[in-house]
């Protein structure tokens, strides 16, 4: 997977814009605020449709104007592909492959593989479990269909669930019949996304170890479990067990939309116990783990997105991590940095053709 180039027009605070990239890795240096990151976000947009930095499309448009445009040229599999996403003020957002339109932006997942680290990345460690539901659900999703519609699908349900629970304390009235049909719909979805998470980790959690492992050279032991109410009992059984509870909350408080990962060092909490150094690890190792995982699932590198990386880590981290990109099973990386004489030195050690960008 490879992009050739991208053309950014009222994207944030790039007016205009074209890129051309090296086929291996593409470095953009320059000061805080100046827009490195917003590129490696333009090409997020591509992948997903979205900013991975800001939920809020409208904010993606730069001040003053009443639309965006992102364009990007892409070679997968020795095809080509066009992808242009582009929002106007009081339009929906519009996903355009090879001038087609799709109907679904879902239909668009996983066309683009890609993994992104950066340092909002540590949202996972600090934030919800929501946000650690979304990365199993990205990396599962990138090459699974029938696991993003299952999703959608039990979203759905969930929500008119929880609307009906709602209601029934408003109207101070009860349906147990109507309820179980949305018990057993969820029920449907639910397992079936439960055993495919449970599945993934089962893979996942060793790729992870060993890329955690030489990241920190096994100096500290590290663990990722994860947490499902459905590992104890079916969800129909959960629901009922639960139902005088979501009617007292209106909503339901029980499913997999209650999953989490559970991050640990040394047995204990990495949130509370491990160093700033030590949690940037391994979030890489997470992330890294994502881009092995995805690739031997798809048989195609995804494109790799560095975002200001090299700070809070040591320098003996910094090298295990070059040593870890220095191979082959790696395609196109893309790199922002602060410091442009550090960037050169990190990416002349991967010996592989590079290009700087200096904005």
């Amino acid at each position: 997977m490879i992009l050739n180039t991208v053309s950014l027009l009222n994207y944030k605070n790039f007016e205009s814009q074209t890129f051309e990239f090296d086929p291996k890795i593409n470095c953009f240096v320059g000061a805080n605020g100046i827009g490195k990151t917003n590129v490696l976000d333009a090409i997020h947009h591509l992948a997903f449709g979205k900013s991975y930095f800001n939920p809020v499309a409208l904010q993606n448009i730069k001040h003053n104007e009443d639309f965006f445009v992102i364009e990007g040229n892409f070679t997968k599999n020795d095809r080509q592909e066009k992808i242009v996403v582009s929002l106007k003020r009081g339009q929906k957002k519009i996903i355009k492959r090879n001038g087609k339109l799709y109907e679904k932006f879902s239909e668009h997942i996983g066309l683009i593989p890609l993994v992104i680290i950066s340092p909002a990345d540590r949202d996972l460690i600090s934030d919800g479990s929501d946000v650690r539901r979304k990365f199993i659900d990205n990396v599962i999703s990138q090459n699974d269909k029938q696991y993003l519609s299952a999703l959608i699908n039990y979203n759905k349900i969930l929500s008119q669930r929880n609307a009906l629970l709602k209601y029934f304390a408003l109207n101070n009235t009860f349906n147990a019949q109507t309820l179980s049909i949305y018990n057993e719909q969820l029920e449907l979805y639910g397992e079936e996304i439960y055993e495919k998470r449970d599945a993934f980790l089962q893979e996942f959690i060793p790729i992870f170890s060993k890329q955690y492992n030489a990241i920190s050279a096994g100096k500290e032991q590290v663990s990722l479990q994860y947490k499902s109410d459905l590992s104890e009992e079916k969800l129909t059984q959960l629901l009922e067990n639960n139902l005088q509870k979501d009617k007292a909350l209106q909503y339901t408080s029980i499913g997999i939309h209650k999953d989490d990962l559970v991050f640990k060092i040394e047995d204990f909490p990495i949130k509370k116990f491990g160093s700033q150094g030590q949690q940037k690890s391994y979030l890489i190792a997470l992330k890294l783990a994502q881009f092995n995982f995805m690739k031997k699932q798809s048989g195609v590198a995804p494109i790799l997105l560095l975002d200001d990386i090299f700070d809070k880590l040591d320098e003996h981290r910094v090298a295990k991590l070059i040593a870890l990109v220095d191979q082959e099973q790696f395609g196109q990386i893309f790199i922002s940095d602060t410091h442009a004489e550090r960037t050169e030195d990190v990416v002349k050690q991967i010996h592989q053709s590079y290009k700087i960008f200096i904005l």
